[in-house]
């Protein structure tokens, strides 16, 4: 009895102590959880302290040996979690980033590039590789970046160096099968199905216990590669990714239309040249790589004389490997980005629109790189990683930077491109070697003109001259009002050369060019693109040119979103080579257009209605 009324007046006291005790007594007696409000993950205070985060690092077990030691290949991971996710069993979502640039790069300098002066389709001069790297980092941390922002959100924050880097078992192949296969058999891992050891050569397993099993991925350039890669496996787990200004295909980023291109900043540059300069690996391994990939596959594969599109280059377009892809997809780039164009990323947003994936397009007007800005993101990984039903799927698909507004400020559009667009045809009236004429009327009996290739005249200073024999340049009359452009310029041209090969360079612009356009446009410059005329026929097979001959071809300048303003005139140039993205042969190099079989087609919002309003004639 005493018993009884001893056990009563301890319940009364707890209930009373519980009723009556301040509230952050009884959050402190309560697990930390995510939390969320208006559709985004909030920092937890209970996530935040940085000094109780997990941080441990382990190998993952792939199915591949790239390194030539007869093992599986182990993939190096960092691991940083709250500490709840071992104090009170909480499981949460991963946010996964992983990267060939972790443990440090080779020297950039260009005397470990390709020579780019030289003839087309000749043998180009030997390169010199860069001295070797040497690993920079200690255990366990990998990297830092993402930490901050996602785990106090209440995510675990997983890096992995991807094969022959860092601490990672076998050998770079830059877009290769073991890229993908990597990220993949680390999201297995996660999801408990593949092995995961405390040391790169021991036995001692370990298991993520405190994951969910939901896993996103992000990063840029190479790094939002990576997850379009493993996507590309339809590995399970994988719920979402957030790929910003990734490369999807290695011959659009090396190659263009058949001709030999640098990324914009790099000349010289090669699938061969990245290879040496993320090589950090192993370094008693790293002879075998160089052997077996840069001077065997690569060397035999990539063809740096002709330019042509191979199975070498096709085994690394992801483009091609769209079939099992399922993972939500936030896509962001920058219109303009010319180092990883903005091809990269629409091509596969329109592959993955087309499956029904959940997709959505962020493009902004600046260079490379440039994330969504922080609530998207955040609304992106809670929908598809926690779960939490936030209506992202009903948010408009496509967001624009416009040429006037912080990036932190985008336009919601229906679609890219704008679905209002429709393509407005322009042709030519002769005019060199100042300015001709560019308008949506035929003009018979136009003829030819002929432009010289001097590579040492920059396409800027082509496109300010006002007379020169270098280029061809046509411009619409001015503009009485803004013509927006949207979508995938495309030319058709008609030509011929006095040599066997020639480049072929196509800038769209806006004109009067000018230093500094208000308030935030730096340049003139609309979009691109660039040719190999011995393609005309074939992308995958090149044909020297019969000197005199024409010869018509029809390709797409990058795609873009820009609003032209009033005043300006829209500009069509051709020239030969250009200096920051194609070879340098000998000057002197004829190319002779054919006006009447030559024109490009526009995208315009508005169509043809929209764009003959806008043009004042003469």
């Amino acid at each position: 009895m005493k018993n009884s009324i001893s056990i009563q007046i301890t319940l009364a006291l707890i209930t009373v102590l519980f009723t009556f005790a301040p509230a952050s007594f009884a959050q402190e007696t309560e697990k930390a959880v995510p939390v969320f409000e208006d559709g985004e993950a909030q920092v937890v205070p209970a996530f935040e302290d940085s000094d109780k985060w997990i941080r441990h690092d382990l190998w993952v077990e792939t199915e591949f040996d790239t390194d030539g030691d007869g093992k599986p290949d182990r993939m190096h991971v960092a691991v940083t979690r709250p500490e709840q996710t071992d104090t009170e069993g909480l499981k949460l979502p991963v946010v996964y980033i992983s990267s060939p640039y972790f443990a440090g790069v080779a020297s950039g300098s260009y005397e470990y590039f390709w020579n780019v002066r030289h003839e087309l389709n000749a043998i180009p001069p030997v390169r010199v590789h860069p001295p070797e790297i040497k690993r920079r980092g200690e255990r366990p941390i990998i990297s830092n970046s993402h930490i901050n922002t996602w785990v106090p959100r209440g995510y675990i924050v997983v890096h992995s160096s991807s094969p022959g880097t860092g601490l990672s078992d076998g050998s770079p192949t830059v877009g290769g099968d073991n890229e993908s296969l990597a990220p993949k058999a680390v999201i297995d891992w996660l999801c408990g199905r593949a092995k995961g050891y405390t040391e790169r050569e021991g036995d001692e397993e370990v298991e993520a216990f405190w994951s969910t099993g939901k896993v996103g991925m992000t990063g840029t350039s190479y790094n939002g590669t990576i997850p379009v890669a493993a996507a590309t496996t339809g590995v399970e787990g994988l719920e979402a990714i957030i790929p910003i200004a990734p490369l999807t295909s290695y011959y659009h980023y090396y190659r263009s239309n058949g001709l030999i291109q640098s990324p914009g900043g790099w000349k010289g540059e090669d699938i061969d040249v990245i290879y040496d300069f993320i090589h950090s690996g192993d370094e008693s391994k790293r002879e075998y790589g160089n052997a077996v990939v840069r001077d065997g596959e690569m060397a035999e594969g990539m063809d740096r004389i002709y330019g042509d599109y191979n199975d070498f280059w096709d085994s690394r377009d992801y483009l091609q490997d769209m079939e099992p892809f399922k993972a939500a997809l936030l896509m962001s780039h920058g219109f303009n980005d010319w180092n990883v164009m903005p091809e990269h990323s629409y091509r596969i947003y329109e592959a993955a629109k087309a499956k029904g994936v959940p997709t959505q397009l962020f493009y902004h007007q600046g260079g490379h790189g440039g994330p969504p800005p922080m609530t998207m993101m955040n609304r992106w990984f809670t929908r598809y990683l926690h779960g939490v039903e936030n209506g992202v799927e009903d948010d408009a698909r496509v967001w624009i930077v416009r040429e006037n507004d912080e990036r932190t400020d985008p336009t919601s559009y229906e679609d890219y491109p704008n679905p209002d667009a429709s393509p407005v045809t322009l042709f030519l009236t002769a005019g060199a070697p100042e300015q001709g004429k560019l308008g949506t009327e035929t003009v018979s009996g136009q003829g030819t003109e002929t432009l010289i290739d001097n590579f040492s005249f920059s396409g800027k200073a082509l496109a300010k001259a006002e007379i020169t024999s270098h280029r061809l340049l046509y411009v619409t009359p001015e503009l009485s009002d803004a013509v927006h452009i949207s979508g995938t310029t495309k030319i058709t041209i008609k030509l011929s050369c006095n040599k066997p090969a020639a480049n072929l360079s196509v800038w769209l612009v806006s004109l009067p060019w000018t230093e500094k356009r208000k308030p935030k446009i730096t340049d003139n410059l609309i979009t691109r693109g660039w040719a190999d005329p011995q393609n005309y026929r074939s992308l995958s097979e090149s044909e020297p040119l019969e000197p005199g001959k024409f010869y018509e071809m029809t390709f797409n300048l990058q795609p873009d979103d820009q609003v032209i303003p009033e005043g300006q005139q829209i500009g069509l140039m051709i020239f030969s080579s250009d200096r920051d993205f194609t070879l340098w042969p000998d000057p002197g190099t004829e190319l002779t257009i054919d006006l009447e079989g030559t024109s490009i087609t526009l995208p315009v919002v508005g169509g043809i209605e929209a764009f003959e309003k806008a043009v004042v004639n003469d």
